[in-house]
């Protein structure tokens, strides 16, 4: 698989004098069940996508399980820092999935051991409430390589957590959808009802919450 990703975006802004640029994405807008996960990766103007796995990351939505599994530690190794941030299911519901994002987004910057100066993000909305100078760049996550490094580590990181909640709540099967709306999932939430994680905000979840009676009654 070849990417055409590089680092121009970056280096116009390391050509402003900002000294570490970061890219931000998250993973787990949509699902009906689980945490939405954000990642932070930083690069200094010294970094140089030498290594030949690395000139495969892309868009984390473009690539194979196995692909974002083999690029994840790759990124840790080379990336000058990397770190996430996790919104749970009830700050979802009790916020917005939009906020959430944000605020997981938010997490992952304060968490980094390194301090960008410079956020890219994915998407058309800035970050808000946070200080750094940042750009949102729509379809950010395919064009922009440390903001597709940033969706790789997110998604990784995410799907990690689902496959913990499966062995939580194997009947949702959890480890095969985690939690995306596929059609296995619905089966699930029909027959049980919704987890312990799921978000009773979103409508497939909310319309089953008034039912009378399940195998497994997890309702709160």
């Amino acid at each position: 698989m070849k990417t055409e990703l590089n680092l121009n975006k970056e280096k116009l802004i390391f050509e402003l004098g900002y000294e570490f640029v970061a890219g931000v994405d998250e993973a787990g807008r949509g699902p009906l069940a689980g945490p939405v996960v954000a990642a932070c990766v930083v690069i200094d103007k010294n970094f140089k996508a030498n290594a030949d796995e690395l000139k495969l990351i892309n868009d984390s939505k473009k690539l194979s399980a196995k692909m974002r599994e083999k690029l994840f530690p790759l990124i840790k190794k080379y990336a000058t820092s990397v770190s996430i941030g996790i919104c749970d299911h009830k700050t979802i519901d009790k916020i917005n999935i939009l906020q959430a994002s944000f605020l997981a987004m938010t997490k992952a910057i304060e968490k980094s051991d390194i301090k960008p100066d410079f956020i890219l993000t994915d998407g058309k909305f800035k970050i808000p409430k946070i200080a750094q100078n940042q750009e949102a760049i729509i379809g950010g996550d395919a064009s922009v390589f440390c903001i597709a490094a940033a969706s790789i580590i997110a998604k990784v990181s995410r799907d990690y957590l689902m496959e913990k909640m499966h062995e939580k709540y194997p009947e949702y099967e959890f480890a095969q959808h985690k939690g995306y709306g596929t059609k296995l999932h619905l089966e699930k939430l029909e027959e049980y009802g919704p987890s312990p994680i799921h978000r009773r905000s979103f409508a497939p979840v909310k319309k089953l919450i008034k039912a009378v009676k399940y195998p497994h009654d997890y309702r709160q």
